[in-house]
């Protein structure tokens, strides 16, 4: 079976399919601008865990550039695309997600947002002129980066904590983050489904500190509310989705929560999306943070290491819940 985008998958059978939502209108609208954003943020954290954000000052050319570019790449013929892969875990990957059996109708290119990394992959994803694709990549990464700190630091200020609590892990040279570009192509056969649509990508939550996401104009992305109802969130190409990631659950001890998400393929449009995952250094220690302890209140997460939680995830399935084993709840007493 071959799909518009030439992205050829040998049959349905591994790919779930999921029957279609309808759009939900109550989702958080943060104006980034707004004298009471950090506390209109802090209240989206902790109902829903996800917010749109508008009027935050980023490129629309840049945006369109960068996606005009990624695409390109992604109707390339299967052959070409497959030698900027197999996944490392950064580069080419389609169908797979992750070393653990999770599937989808997806295609991706995943980078580090290390400039010396982004320039070495950018040879293999674009053979002729990968400068061009390599500026776009940098300069996006940059802004997300921005971005995302001022989030953190207006959600740092709406907390009553020192406002650079979140951004500084960051900011810090080392930190550990990532980007990834996902393509979902059209799947006509899906009519035949009779109202499901494929899973592009399964239940999950970010294990990041945050994740800034931009779509174009397909539907598809859908969240899981805190009564435990799927919705589907209204696309909207010219503003940025905000994810709470399981690290700022712990950060936070349990009071903004990590939003579980999904993504169902179209059997008409094309879905594309680029998401930037902030993460701090791998040996930086994540807890509760003790200025937001209340006096007499337990941590609920013992400390780790962002390398010992990133390890932990990746052995993981999509869908586990992968804070578990972090909960003080659920450890074993030493023996004494």
């Amino acid at each position: 079976m071959v799909v518009q985008s030439q992205l050829v998958f040998d049959h349905f059978a591994p790919i779930k399919s999921c029957k279609r939502t309808a759009l939900f209108t109550g989702i958080p609208v943060i104006n980034l601008k707004d004298p009471e954003a950090k506390i209109q943020i802090v209240k989206a954290c902790e109902d829903f865990g996800f917010f749109k954000l508008v009027n935050h000052g980023v490129s629309d050319e840049l945006i369109a550039a960068l996606e005009s570019q990624t695409l390109k790449f992604f109707h390339l013929p299967q052959s070409e695309k497959e030698k900027a892969g197999p996944p490392d875990p950064f580069g080419y990957g389609s169908k797979r997600i992750g070393p653990n059996g999770d599937v989808g109708w997806i295609e991706y290119l995943l980078l580090n947002t290390n400039p010396q990394l982004i320039s070495q992959k950018s040879i293999s994803i674009f053979h002729e002129n990968p400068e061009i694709f390599r500026c776009l990549v940098e300069e996006y990464i940059s802004a997300m980066k921005e971005m995302a700190c001022q989030v953190l630091e207006l959600m740092a200020e709406g907390l009553k904590i020192e406002k650079s609590a979140l951004s500084k892990l960051l900011k810090d040279e080392r930190s550990d983050c990532c980007f990834r570009l996902n393509h979902y192509p059209p799947c006509p056969e899906l009519e035949a489904l009779s109202g499901r649509n494929l899973i592009g990508f399964g239940e999950h939550t970010d294990p990041q500190i945050i994740s800034v996401l931009r779509s174009n104009n397909t539907t598809g992305l859908h969240i899981c509310l805190r009564d435990g109802n799927w919705v589907s969130v209204p696309p909207d190409h010219t503003s940025f989705f905000i994810n709470v990631g399981d690290s700022l659950q712990v950060m936070t001890n349990g009071r903004f929560k990590s939003v579980k998400h999904k993504v169902l393929a179209d059997p008409i449009k094309s879905r594309f999306s680029m998401i930037y995952f902030g993460g701090p250094p791998l040996n930086e220690k994540i807890a509760p943070l003790p200025s937001l302890l209340e006096e007499g209140e337990k941590s609920l997460y013992r400390e780790f290491t962002w390398w010992d939680y990133k390890s932990s995830a990746y052995k993981s399935r999509l869908a586990d819940c992968r804070l578990t084993p972090f909960e003080i709840k659920n450890l074993t007493p030493l023996l004494t």
